[in-house]
């Protein structure tokens, strides 16, 4: 398994396993399978309403609570300093853990300079081994970058094919911050599955097309966290460590972006509505 160094020195798995969607009842039973399967890194938020599932598998799983890598973010509902302190102590103890290894502040909305301090707080109480934000845009990366004492060691935004972020990677680079991807198949929109280009790389390979677009996503550097509930696909995805695609390869899947979000704009006024609305 790739790993990277973060800004703090921190190593972490390139590659882990995310649980957007996966219903609290199910959670800890993939989990587990992701864990026997090698992942060593798990993507959780308090939004997704699973942590407690999540805790539940690494508690069981048998393995060094060192070796498993443990991201999850705090929901606006919890912003603001006092809010976000409490909740990341809620967060701990869903998790059975006495630290987190990395948590994000999970969107650019309500009081985000509040909650961004009590994570520095917990981090250098040593709560928090790592921290950064999800779905900030650029303005709002640089902004939070530029005004806080401790810089993102990430930023999770929707990357994949047909939204590459190539000019806001390279912006967080310009601070040391590492990008970390959602949504790696693009939940399956644009008809990924069957993209010819990616298909017909992938017969070069004898992979697939979702292996071949997560095999893109790390050579970029990338952190991905694909999600599966069935572990044969988990096996497939974590295997695309025995290939590497030629710099053709790669110019010719760039050629896909079309710099545009599949889900939505943190920037349009009826999405920041809709935030709102889930405080």
């Amino acid at each position: 398994m790739n790993k990277v160094t973060l800004n703090n020195g921190v190593e972490m798995p390139q590659m882990g396993y995310g649980v957007y969607q996966v219903s609290p009842a199910e959670c800890e039973c993939c989990v587990s399978d992701a864990l026997k399967v090698g992942y060593r890194m798990i993507d959780t938020a308090q939004a997704y309403h699973n942590e407690e599932g999540v805790g539940n598998a690494v508690k069981k799983s048998g393995i060094d609570r060192k070796e498993i890598f443990l991201v999850s973010k705090v929901w606006i509902s919890n912003y603001g300093y006092e809010k976000a302190k409490a909740s990341i102590d809620e967060s701990l103890r869903k998790l059975q853990t006495d630290y987190i290894d990395l948590m994000l502040l999970h969107q650019p909305f309500c009081d985000r300079y509040g909650a961004y301090r009590a994570l520095e707080e917990a981090y250098k109480e040593g709560k928090l081994r790592a921290i950064g934000v999800s779905n900030f845009y650029s303005d709002h990366f640089i902004d939070i970058a530029s005004n806080m004492d401790v810089v993102p060691a990430v930023n999770q935004v929707e990357t994949h094919v047909f939204n590459q972020q190539i000019e806001p990677q390279r912006i967080m680079e310009e601070f040391g911050t590492r990008i970390m991807s959602w949504g790696p198949f693009a939940e399956g929109r644009n008809n990924f599955f069957t993209n010819p280009l990616l298909a017909e790389i992938g017969m070069k390979y004898g992979k697939s097309v979702a292996q071949v677009a997560l095999r893109w996503l790390i050579q970029r550097g990338v952190i991905i966290i694909p999600k599966s509930t069935h572990i044969e696909r988990m096996r497939q995805n974590i295997d695309i460590f025995d290939f590497e695609l030629t710099a053709e390869d790669m110019a010719s899947i760039s050629t896909l972006d079309t710099g545009k979000s599949l889900f939505f704009d943190h920037h349009d006024a009826e999405t920041t509505r809709m935030f709102m609305d889930w405080r």
